[in-house]
């Protein structure tokens, strides 16, 4: 059996609404301002999405830069992890490749590499794995909309954040996008 990430079981009850669809567009405009104070003109940055949830971030984060520095150029790419993962392999889940899209080499760039949700840091730890096929970054940045600060397994840490929040390991946040499921809002679910 797949595991769908763009659902979740029944039995889960939305505790509360963490952002809404207005309030996560601020939040993404106010990322992209941040990020435009880092990079400047973004001559040796470059963006990666993480599939398959931090994609949909990464796509509208790509977008607002645009059109916030139009005629700026700002390499952009999506990574998958699949095959990096330290559970591949491990138990009865099927992990589900999704596509890499990364037409440009990463060596000596500036690298920010973007998610929706930092939980335990097992993600990104991957993701800087699978980053080394592309070359050897300068730096890496990690710009993330949720961050859930006390449940790290991993000694990982965002440079940019949407919004930091305290769940409990017995709560999901899920990031609902308009695109996959029909509206814009992160909620905390039971």
């Amino acid at each position: 059996m797949r595991f769908n990430y763009y659902f979740w079981p029944l039995n889960l009850q939305a505790l509360k609404t963490i952002l809404n669809g207005t309030q996560l567009a601020i939040t993404i405009d106010r990322l992209c301002h941040q990020l435009i104070e880092t990079h400047l003109h973004f001559e040796h940055t470059v963006l990666i999405g993480l599939q398959p949830r931090g994609i949909y971030l990464s796509d509208r984060i790509h977008h607002t830069l645009q059109k916030l520095l139009p005629g700026t150029p700002i390499p952009y790419g999506k990574l998958d992890i699949t095959f990096y993962r330290d559970d591949f392999n491990k138990g009865a889940a099927l992990h589900v490749p999704s596509e890499t899209d990364i037409n440009f080499s990463i060596e000596n760039k500036r690298v920010v590499l973007i998610d929706d949700v930092l939980y335990t840091g097992r993600t990104i730890r991957s993701a800087l794995d699978a980053m080394l096929d592309f070359g050897r970054p300068a730096t890496v940045e990690l710009l993330v909309l949720i961050d859930r600060r006390f449940t790290r397994q991993l000694p990982i840490q965002p440079d940019y954040t949407g919004r930091t929040i305290d769940a409990i390991i017995s709560e999901k946040v899920r990031v609902l996008w308009q695109e996959r499921d029909g509206k814009d809002e992160v909620i905390i679910l039971e």
